[in-house]
C-alpha cells in the first residue's frame, strides 16, 4: 500500500506542477470540463493547485445536445460547489440542423464537438486549454506531448510537438498558436479511480451502477436516456438492466457494462480487474468512424 501510495502522491504532484507551470506562462487559460471522471479529477487537482483562491480561469462544457441529462446536473453542481465559473458553448445552427450521432456520425462529432470548441476558444481568446486526456486511454493519445502545440485553426501537428526533456516546458507561442495541456498525461484509469476513493470525491453518478433502460444495439448496450428523442429501430423494446459506464460520451453512443459496481470502493476493484478498454464503450470509436487522431488533427479534443 505505500509504494501505490508513492505512485498516486508522485502523480498528483507532477499534476499541481504542470497546472501551475501553464498558469505561469497563459495569457488567457481555460479548462475543459466534461463533468466526466478524468475531468472531474483535473478540476479538482486545480482547486488543490492555487489553494485558497479559485483556480485563475474558467470551466468550458462543449454541449453537443445529446449529453446525459445526470451528467449536466453533475455538471452544474460541481461548478457551482467549488465556485468555477461554468461556460457552456454549443453549436446552435447544428442544432437547428437536426444533426444527431444517430444519423451522421462523423459529420455530427465534427458539427457539434469540433466546431463549437474551436468557436468557443476563438471566441474567448484563450491561449492555454487544459484537457483531462490520458496517454493510456488511445494510441492517437499517447502521442501527445503535456504541452501540445496546437497551430492556427487548433490543428494537430503530431510531427511538431515540443520536446520536454526534465520536465521543462515552453509555454511560448504564436498568435495564432495556442497550447493544449494535459495534466493527467500519465495518470492511468487505475489512478483515476485511486484518486477518487483516496479523497472521496464525488463522480457523475453514471459511473456507478444501478437499473436502467436499455437496448442492446450491435452488441452495445445502450442506455434510454430521453425516450422520446431515441430512434428507435423496428422492434427495438428497452430492457430494464443492472449497469453503469466506463467512459463517457453522448449517451445515443455510449455503451453501458453489466456491473454490480455501485460504489468507488467496488468500482475500484471491478478497474482492476477489467482487461479490456475503457474506451470500447465508445459505440463512435468503432470501425466505422474516423480514427481518433484524424480527429485530433482536425481540431478534436
Amino acid at each position: 500500500m505505500a509504494g501505490t501510495t508513492f505512485h498516486l502522491d508522485h502523480l498528483i504532484a507532477e499534476s499541481i506542477y504542470i497546472l501551475r507551470e501553464a498558469v505561469a506562462g497563459a495569457r488567457n487559460p481555460v479548462m475543459l470540463f466534461s463533468a466526466g471522471k478524468d475531468s472531474t479529477v483535473m478540476a479538482h487537482l486545480a482547486l488543490r493547485a492555487f489553494y485558497p483562491a479559485v483556480p485563475p480561469f474558467p470551466l468550458l462544457h462543449i454541449d453537443s445536445t445529446w449529453e446525459f441529462r445526470e451528467l449536466l446536473d453533475f455538471r452544474d453542481r460541481f461548478a457551482a460547489r467549488h465556485g468555477f465559473r461554468l461556460i457552456v458553448a454549443a453549436n446552435a445552427a447544428g442544432r437547428a440542423e437536426g444533426i444527431n450521432p444517430f444519423d451522421h456520425g462523423d459529420h455530427y462529432t465534427r458539427v457539434m464537438r469540433t466546431e463549437p470548441l474551436k468557436q468557443a476558444l476563438d471566441g474567448g481568446g484563450y491561449d492555454i486549454v487544459f484537457g483531462g486526456a490520458r496517454r493510456d486511454e488511445e494510441r492517437a493519445r499517447a502521442k501527445e506531448r503535456i504541452f501540445s502545440v496546437r497551430d492556427a485553426g487548433h490543428a494537430w501537428n503530431p510531427r511538431a510537438q515540443r520536446p520536454e526533456l526534465w520536465r521543462l516546458f515552453n509555454t511560448a507561442l504564436l498568435p495564432s498558436q495556442s497550447l493544449r495541456v494535459f495534466p493527467l498525461s500519465n495518470w492511468t484509469e487505475t489512478d483515476i479511480w485511486l484518486y477518487a476513493l483516496s479523497n472521496r470525491l464525488e463522480l457523475a453518478p453514471l459511473y456507478f451502477s444501478t437499473v436502467r433502460p436499455v437496448v442492446d444495439r450491435d452488441g452495445a448496450l445502450i442506455a434510454v436516456d430521453e425516450p422520446d428523442r431515441m430512434h428507435w429501430r423496428p422492434g427495438e423494446r428497452p430492457a430494464l438492466r443492472t449497469v453503469r459506464f466506463r467512459t463517457l460520451g453522448c449517451w445515443p453512443v455510449t455503451g453501458a457494462i453489466e456491473s454490480d459496481a455501485a460504489d468507488l470502493r467496488t468500482v475500484m476493484v471491478e478497474t482492476q480487474a477489467a482487461r479490456m478498454s475503457e474506451r470500447q464503450g465508445r459505440v463512435s470509436d468503432g470501425a466505422e468512424s474516423s480514427s481518433l487522431e484524424q480527429k485530433k488533427l482536425e481540431g478534436y479534443f
